[in-house]
């Protein structure tokens, strides 16, 4: 599955495509609106992948510190909220690529 095949996914279909990882069904959820699901997913996500995941809500939610912590977990550059959706693309395309 590709980046743009799991963005097209969460805008159709009701349930996340069976498979993914915990990341990506984080990144569907997020794509899909639900915010919250998609945290939930990702604060039980214990690598580094969970908290570059958990770095972007917190960028889309407005939480700009506690965004730069989860960054700084991931050992990724921190990213400015104008970067989102480009993150979201980066961030599926390794957590897809890992499956």
């Amino acid at each position: 599955m590709t980046p743009t095949e799991l963005k097209q996914s969460a805008l159709k279909d009701a349930r996340p495509p069976a498979g993914l990882s915990a990341a990506a069904q984080a990144l569907w959820h997020l794509k899909k609106g639900d915010w919250e699901r998609s945290h939930a997913i990702a604060q039980d996500i214990e690598d580094a992948q969970g908290s570059w995941v958990h770095a972007l809500l917190h960028l889309v939610e407005g939480d700009l510190g506690n965004a730069r912590y989860w960054f700084s977990l991931a050992g990724r550059p921190a990213a400015k909220p104008a970067q989102a959706e480009a993150l979201w693309d980066e961030i599926a395309a390794e957590v897809l690529a890992d499956r």
